[in-house]
C-alpha cells in the first residue's frame, strides 16, 4: 500500500508505518485511553503491523493516531483513535477523521464499525450512527484481558 500524507501548516498525517512512534502510541493506549489500559507494547506493535495506521504529527512529534482494520473491499473497523489532550480543540480530530474517511483504499465499503463511549458528536459528522438494530449485534469481549499481563 502506498504512503498517504495530508499536510496542513505545522501538522501532518501520514500512513507510513516507519514514522509511527510506537512508544508514544503505547503510552497513550496503555495509560490514558481507558479502553486498552495496560496493553503490552508487543500487542501495540502487532496491531500496528497488521493495520492501516494514521499518525498525526505536530512537526516531528506524534500527537494523535488512528488505525483501521479492513479487507479494503467491504468492511473497515476504526479504532484506537485519539488526539493528545494539549492539542484538542484545534480541529485536529476533524482533520484526522477526514483523512481516514477519504483514504483511497477505504472507498466503496459496505460497512464501517467504530466502538466509542466518547465523541459521538464527532463521528456522527462522518456518517457513523448508533446501531439501528442492536438486537442483531453480537460480540465476544474480554475487558480484563490486559489486567494480569506484565
Amino acid at each position: 500500500m502506498n504512503k498517504y500524507e495530508e499536510i496542513v501548516g505545522d501538522f501532518y498525517i501520514t500512513t507510513e508505518k516507519s514514522k509511527m512512534d510506537v512508544v508514544a502510541i503505547h503510552d497513550f493506549l496503555a495509560n490514558h485511553s481507558g479502553w486498552s489500559n495496560n496493553i503490552p507494547i508487543e500487542k501495540v506493535k502487532k496491531a500496528i503491523d497488521n493495520s492501516l495506521n494514521f499518525g498525526l504529527f505536530h512537526l516531528d512529534k506524534q500527537i494523535g493516531f488512528a488505525r483501521v482494520i479492513s479487507d479494503y473491499s467491504t468492511i473497515a473497523y476504526l479504532g484506537d483513535i485519539y488526539v493528545l489532550e494539549n492539542y484538542r480543540g484545534k480541529g485536529l480530530s476533524k482533520m484526522l477523521m477526514e483523512t481516514v474517511i477519504i483514504h483511497p483504499n477505504l472507498q466503496g465499503l459496505r460497512r464501517w464499525i467504530l466502538l466509542t463511549s466518547t465523541a459521538d458528536w464527532l463521528y456522527e459528522k462522518y456518517g457513523f450512527m448508533k446501531l439501528p438494530k442492536p438486537e442483531i449485534y453480537m460480540e465476544r469481549h474480554d475487558p480484563d484481558v490486559y489486567k494480569n499481563v506484565n
